[in-house]
């Protein structure tokens, strides 16, 4: 069924979606119908990712993200967004946000980090604010290069061969540093309203700086070459904190 806030958004501004800009209220109709159809497109890939990832998942590290995921969705001040967070078995140290809250983090990372809460929720909070700043978003649509109106009514028909082509990697990567920065800040923010330790942010980083230099060939690599310099992201989030 076609979404009417990708279709009058489609309908005004034809062709290809250049700008990757999300225009919510003035064209897409209402904020709900446009994170409604953000959703859609998310739940979609989504679903293409679980399929593209072998294996299977921890339910004990499922159960330890959705304690922490619970409490940071409940500071989240625009409850017209969902959020879905689940573990992945990639075995690189990673996480990424979809289009409408589908939060996915490797359990490796979760292991690295030693279940600690607060690291974690770090990372999650991080991931959540690229949707709610609608990052996820625009990053898809300036990969895809679609128009709206093909994004929202072609379902999974153009997402399969697109994943294919930029495969995982695609999605770990190309947000843009201020886009990186805004995340975190925004981030350690919501861990803080969550009741989490703050810090946890910093030893995280310092903790994959750490493996970063470590590692001759670096597990790393995607995960952390379109971030900011882990000392940056540091100097930042102390301000923050």
């Amino acid at each position: 069924m076609r979404d009417s806030g990708f279709y009058k958004f489609g309908r005004m501004v034809g062709g290809k979606f250049k700008t990757a800009k999300w225009v919510w209220a003035s064209a897409a109709g209402s904020e709900e119908e446009a994170i409604r159809a953000e959703y859609a497109v998310g739940r979609n890939l989504a679903e293409l990712v679980r399929n593209e990832v072998p294996g299977e998942t921890d339910g004990n590290d499922q159960l330890f993200l959705d304690g922490i995921s619970d409490r940071l969705v409940s500071v989240v001040r625009n409850k017209l967004h969902r959020f879905e967070v689940a573990t992945l078995a990639k075995g690189q140290p990673s996480a990424f946000a979809l289009p409408g809250g589908f939060i996915f983090v490797d359990r490796s990372l979760v292991r690295l980090c030693h279940h600690d809460h607060d690291e974690i929720a770090f990372v999650v909070a991080h991931e959540m604010a690229h949707v709610i700043r609608r990052h996820a978003i625009n990053r898809l649509l300036s990969q895809a290069a679609l128009s709206v109106v093909s994004l929202a009514t072609a379902g999974r028909g153009w997402l399969v061969p697109w994943l294919k082509k930029t495969g995982l990697q695609g999605l770990e990567r190309a947000y843009s540093r201020n886009h990186e920065f805004e995340a975190d800040a925004l981030g350690v923010l919501m861990t803080k309203a969550a009741g989490f330790d703050p810090s946890g942010s910093t030893r995280l980083l310092n903790r994959l700086g750490v493996l970063n230099r470590e590692s001759d060939q670096s597990m790393l690599g995607v995960y952390l070459s379109t971030h900011p310099s882990i000392e940056d992201r540091i100097v930042r989030l102390r301000h923050h904190g």
